[in-house]
Formats: structure tokens, C-alpha cells, sequence
């Protein structure tokens, strides 16, 4: 009886958290988590109200993505130290639906994202982080640097640019026609903030840059207001709690809600227009594309941040249940106000820094945000406009890396850095979804014309194989009578005509032609279209042909394909001498 198969068996959630306790967790890697928790949950404070400004929201969407989304990725995810929340990668796809569908449309977009990414790893395919190429993912990650620095220009200069469009070249239009209403107030706290930011990690305290940059920029922005100011109320300096307004049913004010996430309805939330999307089929099938989007970028920053991860900590991801924790963050957090959440890799690489162990550390980060958002959200209305821009340079500037891009700019190959200018000018000019399909494909092209310089076909005459044959003719015939070829390299679609072409060109007086395909190591649908064409005119000009060394594998390829042995006409050998003793026989029966 042929032996039963084992039933499939669906990837595993909560691996990550499975891995740290089977490793044997103790209160000393609690208390490691723990402090960890609070360094990383008072950086991604500040991180997370800068990128939903930067996506077009209010900055409170950004807080409950790291307090939601944070946890239950941290949970169900498949990496022990990955720390997920809003990311700056996504702020060129989200900005634009922000601009076209509202937060409403932003918050439908990102579940069915989720519900992708669950998808995707149901389906195992979480090693396909593999064939993304990294002249791709620099590319378009340096494109998104560059886009989200263009963004924060006016705030950080105090521009009256109006609102931005979705277009890269127009929006720098804008900015430069509006470069005379430049405000030096803004410009100065952004400036002050920035040198702020740059230079307190040299000064190796534990207190993180980001946060001091806040204060210190809250404390100049109110000396601003309060003692420039005149009595008009005008903001001289545009801050959080100037800028945006929050409503409840009971409640209402300026800057950030001093209330826990709660659960809401994303289709009853304001479109572009301001009135709620309904949600029907042609909205689902509009948000298709930019869900898909979101997913596959989340897919690929995700799983890029579990292979650091790895590497600094000398642990292994499960990169299915990775995707399955992506997606339910994902799903869940548009439920309680928060926008689309990735693994971030500098909070990540932080968080690993500060001695995490475990996933508990990212729940803490998620508890830290949490109280803030409680406690601290009238402080945090004070922040500047222009020191969150500052902010969002620095992590424009680390995400571009610049020292990565040049040095790639000068050692890759001529075709690599072909498609890294082409997916950063895409990115930028264009959008990422379109950079990253059109590099992968010209990645792949590319790989298709290497491989059709690798694999070869010769005709062998100076080898000891050829001087064999020559010595060893059949009785009664000419040892030109017999050919051998020698194919080297894999047979698919790219090179399988022009491998198998040169063979129609055999000499009058051959035949019977071998082929000694050991060599071979994989055939596809169109090589072997190709090779029964190649039987087919090899029998009409009454040569025969005879197949060497070709793996089992393939030999059982060619039996689906109708492909039989014929005496006299066809045939397969496991090796050269087989191959010649056929051949002599073949001969000797004509």
C-alpha cells in the first residue's frame, strides 16, 4: 500500500511568544522587557503622531495603531523582538487614499489588507521575501524618503501652502511658490530641533533623542506664542493642539483625545468629501488595489525586519505566522482608530538594543503609549509642527540609506543599478506600487538574460569523449555518423529555442545525434515543447536521437508530455558510454 500522506497542516500563531517561553523565560527576562517596553513605547510617541500627520490624519491615529495594532501584532506575530506600529514607508501610499477615499476610506483599505496578509500566510507564502530583489527595496525605499522629506518641508519652514496634493512634481511646485510666506519663528524651532535631535546621542544618555527634541521644541514653541504673541490669539508657532480638533458624542477639544482607543465603525468615519463612505461593492473593488498595495509593502517591511531582527539576536522568525500577525493587527486596529502597522526596524533594532527577550516588551511599548495618550495628551498638543518635521527628516535620512545607495551606485552590476535609479525615479515621480512591479519585473528580465548566458550548447570534438567516438567507429560505417552535444545549464523559456536551435544544424552525413544532458538541472513547459519540436524535425530528416544523463526528474516531465522512446528513433541512456553503445547498434541495424 502506498504510504499515507500526512494532512496539511496550517501555519502556528503566537510563535514568537511560544520561542521565548520554551527558551526558558524568567522575572530577569520580565524586568529586561519591561525597561525595554518603556524606552521603546516614549519613542514611539512622538514616531507615531508624526506619521499619521504625515498620511493625512490626525496624529491620535497614529497612537492607537502602536497601542492596538502594537499589542496583538506582538502576540500573535511569528518574531520575538519585532515592534510593529505606523511606519514611514507606508506615508506614500496612505497619503494619497487619505486624499481620495478620507480616513474612512484609509481605515476600510488597511483591514482588507489585513485580511490579505492573513491570507498570505494561511498560504505559506512568507518566504517570498526571498525574490524581492534589493536593488528593489532600495530603490523604493529611497524614493519614500525622499517624498516623505519633501512633505514636511512646509511645516518645517511655516509655508502657507495649502493642502498637498497626491502628484510629487506638483507638490514641490506648490512649495516653491509658496517659499515667500515663509515663517522664521517655524522655521527657527524646526532648525533648533533638528541640531537638538542630531546631537544628544552623543551625549549617551538614556532619556531618547526623539522625546528631547519634543520638549525642547514645546518649551520654545510656548516661549514663541505666549511671549511674541499679541493679543489676537494667533499661533506664531502652528502646534499639534492648533492644528487639529477632536469631537465625541460628550466631548470635544484641541489636539489629541485624552481617552483610550475605542471601538468604532470605520465606514461611519468621514470621507474626502466629509460625509460617510458607504460601504458598498464599487468602494470594496476601488480600495482593491490599494489594499493589495498596503498588504505586499507590509508583507515586505515586515518580514525585512525579522531577518535584522534574526540577525541581531541570533534567533529564527516563523515568517508565515509573521504575515498572520501583521494581518490581525491590521484587521483589528481600524476598529479602534488606528491606521495601517508594520514591524518598524529602527524601533525594533531599539528595542533589541534595550535587551528584549520577548514579544512582552512590544505589549509594554503598547501600555506606555496607551497611558500617554490618557495622561499626557494635553502636553502633547504643545508639541510644534515644525519639530515633528524635523523628526520626520531624521527618519527620512535613516531610511534612505544614503551610504548604501551610493555604494551600490558604484559596485553593482550595470543592470542592478539600471533598476534601483529606475524604482527610486518611479517612487518618487510616480508611486511605489508601480516602482516596485516594474522593478521586479525588470529584475527578472534581467536574471532571465544571465541565465541565457550560462546555459550553452557545444557540439564536443576535442575531448576525450569525441576522440573516443572518432576511435571507435561502427563496423561498416563512419564514426561521423554520430554527433554529441553537450548542453550545460537549465532549460525554461528564455534559452530553450536558442539552446536546442543550433541542433537542426547537424551535417549531412550525422545520423544519430547524442545529447548529453546531465548538466540539465531543470526543464519547463516551453523547453519541452521546444525538444519535441526538435524530435519531430530530427525525424524527418531520418536522424535519431539519443538523450544522456538526464535526470529521472525530468525524464518522468517528458513522459507526461507524451514524449516515448521509439527504437532506431529515440531514447534516453543514464550515461555517455550507454549512450554510445546505442548509438553503434542503431548504426549497425541501417
Amino acid at each position: 500500500m502506498p504510504p499515507k500522506r500526512s494532512p496539511m497542516r496550517l501555519p502556528r500563531i503566537a510563535t514568537g511568544l511560544r520561542s521565548a517561553w520554551h527558551s526558558g523565560y524568567g522575572l530577569t527576562d520580565l524586568r529586561q522587557d519591561i525597561l525595554a517596553g518603556l524606552t521603546i513605547g516614549t519613542v514611539a510617541v512622538p514616531l507615531s503622531m508624526a506619521l499619521a500627520i504625515a498620511a493625512g490624519v490626525a496624529p491620535q491615529h497614529g497612537l492607537y495603531t502602536a497601542i492596538v495594532a502594537g499589542a496583538i501584532i506582538a502576540i500573535t506575530g511569528g518574531s520575538r523582538v519585532n515592534v510593529s506600529g505606523p511606519t514611514a514607508a507606508f506615508v506614500v501610499i496612505l497619503f494619497p487614499i487619505v486624499q481620495q477615499y478620507g480616513l474612512g476610506g484609509l481605515l476600510i483599505a488597511t483591514m482588507m489588507a489585513g485580511a490579505i496578509l492573513v491570507m498570505l500566510g494561511l498560504a505559506r507564502m512568507g518566504r517570498l521575501i526571498q525574490f524581492v530583489p534589493y536593488p528593489v527595496v532600495l530603490g523604493f525605499t529611497a524614493g519614500i524618503a525622499v517624498v516623505i522629506a519633501v512633505l514636511q518641508v512646509p511645516d518645517f519652514l511655516g509655508l502657507s501652502v495649502g493642502q498637498l496634493g497626491e502628484h510629487f512634481v506638483e507638490n514641490v511646485g506648490q512649495i516653491l511658490a509658496a517659499l515667500p510666506t515663509l515663517n522664521p519663528f517655524e522655521l527657527s524651532i524646526g532648525v533648533f530641533s533638528l541640531v537638538v535631535m542630531l546631537l544628544w546621542p552623543r551625549l549617551h544618555l538614556p532619556i531618547p533623542a526623539p522625546l528631547v527634541g519634543l520638549f525642547i521644541g514645546a518649551l520654545a514653541a510656548y516661549a514663541v506664542n505666549h511671549g511674541l504673541g499679541d493679543d489676537s490669539h494667533e499661533m506664531l508657532v502652528q502646534t499639534i493642539a492648533s492644528r487639529f480638533s477632536w469631537e465625541t458624542l460628550n466631548d470635544s477639544g484641541n489636539g489629541i483625545p485624552p481617552i483610550a482607543p475605542a471601538f468604532l465603525a470605520p465606514w461611519h468615519l468621514p470621507g474626502a468629501d466629509g460625509y460617510p463612505l458607504p460601504l458598498d461593492f464599487t468602494l470594496i473593488r476601488a480600495l482593491l488595489g490599494p489594499a493589495i498595495a498596503i498588504a505586499m509593502l507590509g508583507a515586505i517591511e515586515s518580514l525585512l525586519c525579522s531577518v535584522v531582527s534574526d540577525g541581531l539576536t541570533r534567533t529564527r522568525h516563523d515568517p508565515d505566522a509573521e504575515l498572520i500577525g501583521q494581518g490581525l493587527g491590521n484587521l483589528v486596529a481600524p476598529l479602534f482608530g488606528g491606521i495601517t502597522a508594520t514591524a518598524a526596524i529602527a524601533r525594533t533594532a531599539t528595542n533589541i538594543r534595550c535587551g528584549a527577550r520577548s514579544p512582552l516588551a512590544a505589549v509594554v511599548h503598547s501600555a506606555v503609549v496607551l497611558l500617554a495618550v490618557i495622561a499626557l495628551a494635553e502636553l502633547l498638543g504643545k508639541v510644534p509642527m515644525a519639530t515633528l518635521a524635523a523628526l520626520l527628516f531624521i527618519v527620512a535620512w535613516n531610511m534612505s540609506e544614503a551610504r548604501h545607495f551610493v555604494h551600490t551606485l558604484r559596485s553593482a552590476p550595470g543592470g542592478d543599478v539600471a533598476i534601483l535609479l529606475i524604482c527610486f525615479g518611479l517612487t518618487v515621480l510616480f508611486n511605489m506600487v508601480l516602482a516596485v512591479a516594474v522593478g521586479i519585473g525588470l529584475a527578472a528580465a534581467l536574471f532571465i538574460r544571465r541565465m541565457m548566458q550560462l546555459t550553452q550548447t557545444r557540439q564536443i570534438t576535442d575531448t576525450p569523449q569525441g576522440e573516443a567516438l572518432r576511435q571507435t567507429p561502427c563496423e561498416g560505417s563512419d564514426s561521423s555518423a554520430i554527433a554529441l552535444y553537450d548542453i550545460d545549464g537549465p532549460l525554461f523559456f528564455g534559452v530553450a529555442e536558442k539552446a536546442l536551435t543550433s541542433l537542426r544544424l547537424v551535417d549531412d552525413k550525422v545520423q544519430i545525434v547524442i545529447l548529453d544532458m546531465a548538466d540539465v538541472p531543470s526543464m519547463d513547459g516551453t523547453a519541452i515543447v521546444a525538444l519535441q519540436s526538435l524530435i519531430d524535425d530530427m525525424r524527418h530528416q531520418h536522424v535519431a536521437l539519443v538523450l544522456s544523463g538526464l535526470p529521472s526528474h525530468l525524464i518522468v516531465k517528458l513522459r507526461r508530455a507524451g514524449i516515448r522512446k521509439r527504437t532506431g528513433e529515440l531514447t534516453w541512456c543514464r550515461n555517455l558510454p550507454r549512450a554510445f553503445a546505442v548509438a553503434r547498434r542503431w548504426l549497425a541495424d541501417k
